[in-house]
């Protein structure tokens, strides 16, 4: 491994998702640049974990990195999630900005003191004098029926936990940037992907760039209610917004892009003017991020003069995540779902209202090909 060296100067770039500012490339292939670029940028980056070195390069968003930087900077590990996140976090102290892949986020429980203990506090600990530049990449959500254990979204657990930051891009402008900006970064950022997303395409600009955290994009501009997507749902949203302009209905989608930090004064204004709002999470809802959304609309809004706000919540039923494609349609929303549950808040006096179920199937999820 490379001894640490001085970074070259950071550069950035400005571009916006369907914005035809760049190439259109594929989410997988974002992350892929992202990482080629900051590895050639700075030498103290390198990427560890199961299987980067594959001949898939989980997904293709390794493949490739091991011949060009070799060995030393970008190398397999043992299925020992724990040691292996304390080497990496032994790392970053060190002075190195680590890039450790965890594939599923359902391996993050095998290192979780690791990551809560030891990544999130030692910069408080010591008084400021360390720093854990650490970026773990994980996937989450449903494919080809991987069932309970290899399909969660558990990134709420560390949303909890103050020193992580969490973020979910939804698109591959925001994947690529907000990459960047983890790999920048001093402290920990969890990097959530959905593994959906990977074969979607965006606008990217070719040049690096850094995409902010904490900062919320309207993905589609609306009066009759606020839509609010994490990560994969923003996807799920902005095909139910079109399926609800057919019928009259107005939809603001909302892409808060980090959960941590999270832009709630962008949500908060567009909830004060439609007045209604729908948070969609790929994620169980109980104590969950469309929990901590909905409760910061109540803290700010309650007792004020304006208008009342009506609220409600999606994600994942409350059970554990089936295999099967009949079970997997009741238990994740869909668009169809998500424009009912919308159509009842927008007009709940009328008849219950609910789009063909074949319409809620989206072109991505067609394109899929099965596991890596």
């Amino acid at each position: 491994m490379s001894s640490p060296a001085k970074a070259k100067a950071p550069r950035s770039g400005a571009s916006k998702p369907g914005v035809q500012g760049g190439r259109l490339l594929r989410y997988v292939d974002a992350l892929r640049e992202a990482v080629t670029q900051e590895m050639e940028r700075d030498e103290r980056v390198f990427v560890l974990g199961l299987d980067v070195d594959d001949h898939k390069g989980i997904q293709g968003s390794t493949l490739g990195l091991q011949a060009k930087f070799g060995d030393q900077r970008v190398f397999n590990t043992p299925l020992s999630e724990d040691a292996m996140t304390g080497v990496a976090i032994g790392a970053a102290i060190a002075g190195m900005r680590p890039i450790h892949v965890h594939i599923r986020m359902d391996f993050l429980m095998l290192c979780m003191n690791q990551i809560v203990n030891m990544a999130s506090k030692m910069h408080y600990m010591y008084g400021g004098t360390v720093s854990v530049p650490l970026v773990v990449r994980s996937m989450i959500g449903k494919s080809w029926g991987q069932g309970a254990q290899h399909s969660q979204g558990l990134y709420s657990m560390f949303m909890h936990v103050p020193g992580l930051k969490v973020v979910a891009p939804s698109n591959a402008h925001d994947a690529k940037g907000c990459l960047i900006a983890a790999i920048r970064d001093d402290n920990p950022v969890i990097f959530v992907e959905h593994r959906l997303l990977y074969s979607t395409e965006a606008y990217v600009d070719e040049a690096p760039y850094t995409v902010e955290f904490g900062k919320a994009r309207i993905a589609k501009a609306g009066d009759d209610i606020t839509l609010v997507g994490v990560s994969n749902m923003v996807i799920e949203c902005l095909r139910a917004q079109e399926l609800l302009a057919e019928v009259g209905i107005a939809a603001e989608v909302i892409d808060p892009i980090s959960l941590v930090p999270l832009d709630m004064a962008t949500i908060l204004t567009s909830a004060r003017r439609t007045g209604r709002v729908l948070v969609v999470d790929n994620a169980w809802t109980n104590c969950g991020a469309s929990a901590e959304i909905l409760a910061r609309i109540v803290e700010e809004t309650s007792g004020g003069t304006g208008k009342p706000i009506t609220m409600r919540r999606m994600g994942f039923a409350p059970t554990t995540c089936p295999t099967t494609p009949a079970l997997e349609q009741a238990f994740y929303p869909n668009p169809a779902t998500i424009a009912a549950a919308v159509h009842a808040m927008v007009n709940p006096k009328a008849p219950a209202w609910s789009p063909a179920p074949e319409r809620a199937e989206l072109a991505y999820q067609r394109q899929f090909r099965g596991p890596f």
